[in-house]
């Protein structure tokens, strides 16, 4: 009988919310008054001992009423934000069934069924009338799914249920509802108690069945009046002097508590309240210096191999026993957490691959039973959290996710994450079955120069947990890269508490590396190898034909970083000029200042000025991120007379770290005319991006403009040189470089294919008489597609002698070399036009000192370029020749030489040059292995009719 009647009285109860709805009318002033919030110890005096447990905390609240002296509407839905760090433990008691809380015991208590420990305070309510009160015991509620802490009371006829949640918002503190309140009787006011400690023998008058009683003739509105009063009998419980409410760990200033009603004519009232004293008078809480504050932290990556991607876990943990004992005092709560990485310990690039970002409209999205994606894209999901609190049972795991990188462009702060930074972190915690949900902002500072990363993780919610796990996760694109040295790695942590936020805490955790990479030996002396791959040559190898041509340099893990590079292309490899525009150096320098997406949208170099790309590997292991740059032709830098620059928007996945731009000073050996990248007329390889060490592991380079390169008509075997150095104690810095000579073998094909044929004709000026002294013009014409000449032997007919007398003046080897040759040195012109420039080389023709027993005649070109060509001069068979020979491959399509006559011309006729030809004798040498003999006749000027056959 006894259970039925419970289970008609349940049914009854439920049925109560839905009663009549709209039997009263809308009334304009609706709301409360008197709210307040009041912390006591046993005495009655007001506890004010920061993480102490009080003995009882009231919560009171007045109804606003009308004229007739009844409430301005009927209340149907209260919400109570309690104090920032106010905290109940809705496991430190039993809890009482639903069921058993809405059942009448009709023949015991005459209350319900719940078990007296499951009496966690009592609740007084002016309802139905204006002086009529009635006392009820609250009951510990088993809570439903997405609630933390359920209790329940009897207000006079209708049944109240306050569900407690965290609230999901910042600054997540616990806020009290109760929803859909029936409407059976209006409410005057209404004084809940709370105990700190519900065993307490103090209450077992008041427990249970004990406090259920009626009061008639009190006002309403008088709450201080009312107290709390037992009927006679005892309703003891067994001890278990647990804490049941815990006051905040912050001293700084007094707390506020809040409240949101809304009636069920929809009227709403907001409101809040200062905690103060019992004089008015705001009430902060004191004591904070007695409150422990020790936190202790383990942090490891989660491989030991030296500069190896890895993972990472962190954990702080407090023993807080202080919490759980009701004599005692809770540690404070964290505020600010400030964690600097081990040096070395660097975010890993090879994680931009792939990597997505979490939007702020993307987070919002992230909700107590969002599904995985539905919020933050799980693309951007880089690791896992765990907390665990003395306070609950479950644990609440959640994610970590990558926040969206600030724009620049941007003028509204936070638009993009909340520091505006380039690299920030959201922290999603998430219980669905306990109701909570929060969502933390971790800002992610590397160090400019080293790299090295401090994470800080500020306003914390003042809630306490005995475990903070966090995991970055592991793999081929691991979000960090291990340290590069072996040994002993420390992290350290600062920890600022709420009791004292100015004075942090620092406890530190190391680990260690116990091996290379890839589990091989740890570098000898600290210092890495340096043993670099290079790789480069022509895609199209068949001689004298237009190509691309590519380089590739490859550093492996675990060595030193490059900071410098230097090259000489294989002789005969050479570029054309003719129609390449130069990239101006004010559209370098707007490169610089751009992002890498809008470099991507409209590059700073003119098109036609590009003669290249190039492709850059970063990170550590197997799985490395690329990023694609261009390459442009450029202007004299450094002293050099060109120069490309090789420019990368460092956009890799999500990141975007700016314009990267390089410039390397090209140079044309003078004497060869091999093409060098001048490393010491160049920019060094980047090292570090906006606190992201570059970890660079590959650099390609492809110059791809058609018709630029153009290959050796020689097919000898030759070579691509170069020089990398490396550094790894002070990379800036060229002091510590240490550098490596690379070279890979090349060598052109079918170079026989190639025709050789050239011209040379000769032409004397003036001085046609025995003992004149004439001029010589020289025009040399090759044939179009031919092999380019080698050298070439001249020997002049014995009507011409050398007149060492006209020989004056030379220009030493050290007078040339510092461009200081007398002018009196210079016995000649020379003009060269090659396919490859869009102007002529032009320059003088010296005498300069040799080791044989005549000067040489050198050819001084200049032009963009500088080429300097020496002809031996001495005598063969009667006759003058000179000789040339390891000419550069270059193609020529003409070039004249005019030397003086008359008193500066060397040459002197041994007869009239009139009376018969003259007759040279050449000899070409091919850069293919072709020789081509050929006579050249004379010219001279000759009066018309005097020259004879």
């Amino acid at each position: 009988m006894k259970r039925l009647i419970a289970t008609l009285t349940l049914a009854l109860a439920l049925a109560l919310p839905a009663s009549s709805q709209a039997t009263y009318p809308a009334q304009g002033n609706f709301g409360i008054h008197g709210f307040d919030n009041v912390f006591s110890d046993e005495d009655g005096t007001i506890a004010t001992q920061a993480g102490s447990h009080p003995f009882a905390a009231t919560f009171k609240l007045l109804a606003n009423l009308d004229g007739e002296g009844g409430p301005e509407g009927r209340f149907k839905d209260l919400h109570v934000t309690v104090p920032r760090g106010f905290i109940g433990d809705p496991s430190a008691y039993p809890r009482c069934s639903t069921a058993d809380f809405l059942s009448i015991d009709f023949e015991g208590s005459g209350v319900n069924l719940c078990p007296l420990d499951t009496t966690v305070g009592i609740s007084g309510t002016a309802a139905s009338t204006p002086d009529q009160w009635f006392s009820a015991p609250v009951f510990n509620l088993v809570p439903p799914p997405g609630v933390l802490l359920r209790i329940g009371f009897r207000a006079l006829v209708p049944n109240i249920v306050v569900d407690i949640r965290l609230s999901t918002e910042p600054p997540y503190v616990p806020v009290a509802t109760s929803a859909n309140t029936p409407q059976i009787s209006p409410l005057f006011a209404n004084k809940t108690q709370l105990w700190g400690d519900p065993s307490d023998p103090a209450h077992d008058d008041v427990r249970g069945p004990c406090g259920s009683r009626l009061e008639v003739g009190l006002p309403a509105d008088d709450l201080e009046a009312f107290e709390f009063k037992g009927t006679g009998k005892t309703c003891p419980v067994s001890p278990r002097p647990a804490p049941f409410l815990t006051l905040p760990t912050y001293c700084a200033g007094a707390l506020t508590s809040s409240y949101e009603t809304r009636s069920w004519e929809g009227d709403v009232d907001t409101g809040s309240v200062v905690l103060h004293d019992a004089g008015g008078n705001p009430q902060p809480f004191t004591g904070c210096g007695k409150l422990a504050f020790e936190p202790q932290v383990r942090a490891r990556a989660s491989s030991e191999s030296a500069e190896t991607g890895s993972g990472f876990e962190f954990g702080v943990s407090f023993a807080d026993e202080g919490l759980k004992s009701i004599e005692g005092l809770a540690q404070s709560h964290a505020k600010k957490a400030v964690v600097t990485l081990p040096e070395g310990m660097t975010i890993n690039p090879s994680v931009g691959e792939g990597l997505e970002v979490c939007t702020p409209a993307q987070i919002d999205r992230e909700t107590l039973h969002s599904e995985p994606g539905a919020g933050c894209p799980n693309g951007s999901k880089l690791g896992t959290l765990r907390v665990n609190t003395p306070l609950l049972e479950e644990s609440i795991e959640g994610s970590v996710f990558l926040a969206q990188q600030d724009d620049p462009r941007t003028p509204a702060p936070g638009a993009e994450n909340p520091f505006d930074s380039l690299i920030a972190l959201y922290l999603v915690l998430r219980n669905p079955n306990l109701g909570i949900l929060v969502k933390l902002d971790l800002k992610v500072e590397p160090d400019p120069e080293t790299g090295q990363l401090r994470a800080t993780l500020d306003d914390s919610p003042q809630l306490p947990f005995s475990s903070f796990e966090f995991r970055f996760k592991e793999g081929a694109r691991a979000p960090l890269i291990t340290p590069p040295t072996c040994g002993t790695h420390t992290t350290e942590a600062k920890f600022y508490p709420w009791s004292d936020p100015g004075t942090p805490t620092t406890v530190t955790s190391s680990f260690e590396i116990t091996s290379g990479v890839g589990g091989g030996p740890c570098p000898a002396g600290g210092v890495p190898p340096f043993r670099p791959h290079f790789q480069a040559g022509s895609l199209n190898n068949n001689a004298g034909s237009n190509t691309d041509f590519s380089m590739r340099l490859v550093r492996f893990d675990g060595e030193q970083n490059m900071t410098k590079f230097s090259s000489v292309l294989p002789p005969g490899v050479i570029g054309s000029l003719v129609g390449v525009d130069k990239c101006p150096d004010a559209a370098l320098a707007l490169a610089k200042s751009k992002t890498g997406r809008d470099e991507i949208a409209s590059p700073s170099c003119p098109a036609n000025s590009r003669i290249g790309r190039t492709l850059a590997g970063a990170g550590v292991g197997g799985a490395l991120t690329y990023v694609p740059g261009q390459i442009y032709l450029a202007g004299p830098y450094k002293g050099a007379p060109l120069s490309v620059i090789a420019i990368t928007p460092a956009v890799a996945g999500p990141f975007d770290a700016g314009t990267v731009a390089v410039r390397l000073g090209l140079t044309l050996n003078s004497k060869t005319a091999e093409v060098e990248v001048d490393g010491s007329a160049s920019d060094p390889i980047p090292h570090i991006l906006n606190g992201i060490i570059l970890k660079t592991r590959e650099l390609r380079v492809y110059v791809d403009r058609p018709s630029f390169i153009r290959n050796p008509t020689s097919c000898e075997e030759s070579s691509v040189k170069a020089q990398l150095f490396g550094s790894f104690l002070d990379i800036p810095s060229p002091l510590d470089d240490v550098p490596v000579d690379l070279s890979t073998r090349y060598q052109a094909a079918n170079c026989l294919n190639l025709g050789f044929k050239p011209k040379l004709a000769l032409k004397l000026i003036g001085g046609t008489g025995r003992g004149g002294h004439p001029g010589l013009k020289a025009t040399y014409r090759p044939r179009p597609g031919d092999a380019n000449v080698e050298g070439l032997v001249v020997r002049l007919p014995r009507s011409a002698f050398l007149d060492q007398a006209h020989i004056r003046t030379i220009c030493t080897r050290v007078q040339f070399a510092a461009d200081q040759c007398p002018k009196g040195a210079q016995y000649g012109f020379i003009e060269a036009h090659t396919p490859l420039l869009e102007e002529p080389l032009t320059g003088p023709v010296w005498l300069r000192s040799s080791d044989h027993k005549l000067p040489d005649l050198v050819f001084d070109l200049h032009g963009i370029v500088d080429i300097e060509v020496a002809a031996r001069i001495d005598s063969a068979k009667g006759g003058i020749r000179s000789t040339l020979t390891d000419l550069p491959d270059a193609p020529l399509s003409k070039v004249v030489l005019r030397m003086q006559g008359q008193r500066k011309g060397l040459i002197v006729n041994s007869r009239d040059l009139c009376l018969r030809p003259s007759r040279a004798q050449v000899r070409f040498a091919g850069q293919n292995g072709k020789v081509h003999k050929a006579g050249s006749v004379m010219a001279a000027q000759c009066a018309k009719g005097k020259r004879k056959r």
